[in-house]
This record gives structure tokens, C-alpha cells and sequence, in this order.
């Protein structure tokens, strides 16, 4: 069987993909469109991060494709119907990058709160900015507000708790009665309270039509004054124009974006300069073990689906 990997996989996963079939493996595939549909023509299956989009002439040039193998959770950059629709079988890495993700959301939320932590180069130079840094907030004590609740929202809130905070989330998708919210300490509320009393609102839902720019000007306008938003979900959740606005007001505390609605992020984004804005480039789910867990995940299920 011929197997295609477009971005980049660990290479332990990979020989063992090399050790039953034949590979063809390059991350930077992705970037030559034309030779990515050359090679898809004589793929069984093909592996993907997030940059790849399996659809429109990619989904057509895989002709032969039996497995659509994800590096990840989010699907929105697959046509999943279309994929079905030709016997193709989509294999996200489910719960494999949880805990990299619920790291960065503490972590953002952390160095948001204290602001203290990008003082380095200030105080090698001699500067003493101990009375402008000596407000920062302890988190401890705060209420995180978790918008989603699945694998990665409930390891999330495990951790929050770990840290001192009382933790609130809103799952459309889950009845309040539902046993994960009790047994995580969690308590279930509405989209509306949870972003009225949160300190820190932290979002883990896909991108749909209900969700695109689900927090807008007016959502983030009902946020509490100072509260904190990090988004490792996807970039089109949050309108982009409008948190820039709601904190260059200084009606948010500070925000941390992983995920944007253009990646990457375009020269001249209204996100430039903005004040206590932490970007990173699409990697709170990447660490060294997740690419691990993640990778062996989708080569044994991509074997086992070849079989």
C-alpha cells in the first residue's frame, strides 16, 4: 500500500509505517499543491496536519485513498462527507494532544494574569519596572470558564483546579446532568453567565456555522472588565477586529490566540501591536510528547485500517 504524509509526523511513527508499506513523506508537500495532487493519485491513504486541505481538487485526485489519517482533533480542514461519500474512512487523533493543550491554556492564562514575565530584557539592561509589574493577579482563587467541554476541556478544567481556580463550562453538546461535570468539580452553566463571571474563558469548540465568530464585539463587550481570553480551538471563533478593539480599550486583561481565521497570520493584521496579546503559531497541541502520542496513534490506526 502506498501512503502519503504531507506535513510533518514523527519519524518513529513513520519507519513504522515504512516497516508495512510503501511512504512518501514530506512536510513541506503541503506548500507544492501540484505535486501533492500528482502524488495523491496513487495514494491508499494520506496522513495530514492541519494545512492541508483534503477537499475540492485534492479529495478528487485521491482516487485510490481509503484513510484520511488526522495529526490532530479538528476536522474543518477535511470535507468529511465528501471523504465518506468515496469510502474513505477519517481517523482524527482524539485525546492524544489533550494534555499539550491543557498545558498552554494554563500557562497563557498564567503569564496573562501576572504580566510579569517579558520584563527579561528591561531588567538586563538595569531598568527596575518593580512598581509597574507588582499589580499582577494570582490565579488561584479565579474562575476559568471553559467554552466546550470534551477530552481537552475537562483535562483542562482537572488542571485548573490543580492551580487554586473554580472552574464553569458551557457544552451545547452535554445535558448539565451530565456525570463529567460532577466528577471534574465543574459546574455546568449558559454561554451568558459563563462569560459574565469568568476571569479567564478558554475556548474548545469546533469551527461551525454556530460558532463562527461566536465571541464578537458584543460577546467580548459582556465579558468581565480585565478577564483574560485564550483561544487553542480554532481562529474564525473569535472575531479578530473586535478583540483587537476590546483590548487596545483596556476592557480585556489580555487574550492569548494559538489559532487565527488566516494562517498565517497575514503582514498588517489588525492583531499587530495590540497590548497584552500573546500570539503563538498554531502549537498549543504540539509539544514533543504529543507529537509522539500523536503520530504512533495514527500510524497504528492507519495500519489497522490498510489491513
Amino acid at each position: 500500500m502506498h501512503i502519503l504524509i504531507s506535513e510533518f509526523m514523527d519519524e518513529r511513527a513513520v519507519a513504522l509505517l515504512r516497516a508495512q508499506h510503501e511512504v512518501v513523506h514530506d512536510p513541506k508537500l503541503v506548500d507544492d499543491p501540484a505535486r501533492l495532487r500528482a502524488e495523491a493519485a496513487s495514494a491508499d491513504a494520506i496522513i495530514v496536519r492541519n494545512r492541508t486541505q483534503v477537499r475540492g481538487d485534492l479529495l478528487e485526485a485521491l482516487v485510490r485513498c481509503r484513510v484520511v489519517g488526522r495529526l490532530g482533533v479538528g476536522l474543518d480542514n477535511i470535507d468529511v462527507p465528501g471523504c465518506e461519500a468515496r469510502g474513505m474512512r477519517v481517523i482524527p487523533a482524539t485525546g492524544a494532544n489533550a494534555q499539550s493543550v491543557a498545558e498552554y491554556v494554563i500557562a497563557a492564562a498564567l503569564l496573562l494574569l501576572r504580566g510579569a514575565y517579558q520584563s527579561t530584557a528591561a531588567v538586563a539592561a538595569g531598568a527596575w519596572p518593580r512598581t509597574a509589574l507588582g499589580n499582577g493577579r494570582e490565579i488561584g482563587g479565579r474562575t476559568l470558564g471553559l467554552v466546550g467541554f470534551g477530552s481537552i476541556g475537562q483535562l483542562t478544567a482537572r488542571l485548573a483546579r490543580g492551580v487554586g481556580m473554580s472552574v464553569v463550562a458551557h457544552d451545547p453538546l452535554m445535558n448539565a446532568a451530565d456525570s463529567a461535570f460532577g466528577e471534574g468539580g465543574v459546574r455546568a452553566v449558559s454561554l451568558d453567565e459563563l462569560v459574565a463571571t469568568a476571569d479567564v474563558v478558554s475556548l474548545h469548540v469546533p469551527l461551525l456555522d454556530s460558532t463562527r465568530h461566536l465571541f464578537d464585539a458584543q460577546r467580548l463587550a459582556a465579558m468581565r472588565k480585565g478577564a483574560v481570553l485564550v483561544n487553542s480551538a480554532r481562529g474564525a471563533v473569535v472575531d479578530e477586529a473586535a478583540l483587537a478593539t476590546a483590548l487596545r480599550s483596556g476592557h480585556l486583561g489580555g487574550a492569548a490566540l494559538d489559532v487565527f481565521e488566516r494562517e498565517p497570520l497575514p503582514a498588517g493584521s489588525v492583531l499587530v501591536d495590540c497590548p497584552n496579546l500573546l500570539l503563538t503559531p498554531h502549537i498549543a497541541g504540539v509539544s514533543v510528547e504529543s507529537n509522539d502520542r500523536v503520530s504512533s496513534l495514527i500510524a497504528h490506526q492507519v495500519i489497522e485500517a490498510l489491513s
